[in-house]
């Protein structure tokens, strides 16, 4: 066996590539030591939720396991590996997994053999998992364990880094987001229900588009930007108790274009303007007033110029703004706002895939308006 070159990894902590292309990388020079490893995958840990989700992952042959999550405290035997810290060896998958959940049956519908799952932690929490996987039996001897875990702690190094560019970017708009729920009744609460909401759209929609996990998380950690300009707007018009006039409205649409300034001027102050995923970002806040028929604003732009992360956010924007109380509205029932939906996608407006995803969420959506529903 070839030892594995390890200093070769460093130039994966540069440049503007996603996380998905450089464990591509990784797992092709993985492989120049151990040629049967068929399959390196993350999958990252949301602790406030209890949830495990595929993340990252690269595939040589068979189907990719994508758009999947489920309770970690549903598998007592990773849950043990979270607790314990320890690594686990399969060498024969086959005579130990059942088909009781999704992901034991992917497994062996795509026939791999054998596999080494190591635990991932960041700061002292579980911050996921790392999974290897070959289509060959006894593959993880001692040998190939202790050069994949040394591989594995560069992939924790390389996630860990990422999420920490990115949640700098988050903590640096906090303070201005906190400020902001301090004076309008649109954030707190809808924050959280309409990011989970462009999660449920995104995850649904992936296969249409062509988008990976990584896409999937990062528009669930990005969606709550979109109004960030709000701050920027005078509380006579953005705590107005009643419709805008055509004034009002035209100084509310600024906001749009302030916080496309702000963003772009955090991002320049710390540096994140190589952040791969920074064009997600802009596009968020730029588009997510902008309808597919030209009617939106500031732009006016038309379906062709609309990126498909602004279309997600439109649509959770938009149904949680119908269904939520106003000074000058109740909110209205769910099977009315998707109806306005789509209506609205009928109309040409709004990404018909996008509104018919979440329509097919229903339970999930009455969970999130019952866990975040907005207080008095």
């Amino acid at each position: 066996m070839t030892e594995i070159p390890i200093p070769h990894f460093v130039d994966l902590f540069a440049g503007a590539r996603s996380l998905s292309e450089r464990l591509r990388q990784m797992h092709e020079q993985l492989r120049a030591a151990v040629p049967l490893l068929d399959r390196v995958a993350c999958a990252l840990y949301d602790e406030s939720e209890d949830r495990l989700k595929t993340f990252l992952h690269s595939t040589l042959t068979g189907e990719a396991l994508r758009g999947y999550e489920f309770p970690l405290h549903e598998s007592r035997s990773l849950l043990a590996l979270a607790r314990s810290g320890e690594m686990r060896v399969l060498d024969h998958i086959p005579k130990v997994i059942g088909q009781g959940s999704e992901h034991a049956r992917w497994l062996q519908q795509q026939g791999y053999q054998s596999s080494f799952t190591v635990p991932m932690y960041g700061q002292g929490t579980l911050l996921g998992f790392v999974f290897f996987d070959s289509l060959q039996p006894e593959v993880f001897t001692a040998t190939v364990q202790r050069d994949l875990v040394l591989a594995c702690s560069l992939i924790n190094m390389m996630i860990s880094s990422e999420m920490a560019t990115v949640r700098m970017m988050l903590a640096s708009t906090q303070i201005a987001r906190d400020f902001a729920n301090l004076r309008d009744f649109e954030t707190g609460a809808h924050l959280e229900r309409m990011s989970r909401y462009a999660r449920l759209i995104a995850r649904a929609v992936a296969p249409r588009y062509g988008l990976d996990d990584e896409f999937v998380e990062n528009i669930y950690q990005f969606a709550p930007l979109h109004d960030i300009g709000k701050i920027g707007i005078p509380d006579r018009i953005l705590l107005k108790e009643g419709s805008l006039d055509a004034a009002e409205h035209s100084i509310m649409e600024t906001h749009v274009e302030l916080g496309c300034t702000l963003v772009g001027k955090m991002m320049g102050d710390f540096r994140l303007n190589d952040l791969p995923h920074s064009a997600m970002i802009h596009n968020i806040v730029a588009y997510h007033h902008e309808l597919l028929d030209g009617s939106g604003y500031p732009k006016g732009a038309k379906a062709p110029d609309i990126p498909i992360e602004a279309r997600i956010v439109t649509v959770a924007d938009i149904f949680d703004a119908l269904t939520s109380p106003r000074p000058y509205k109740e909110g209205w029932p769910t099977d009315r706002a998707l109806a306005e939906l789509q209506r609205m996608a009928e109309a040409g407006q709004l990404d018909p895939h996008c509104v018919a995803a979440l329509a097919q969420e229903r339970a999930t959506i009455d969970d999130i308006t019952r866990r975040f529903c907005d207080t008095p």
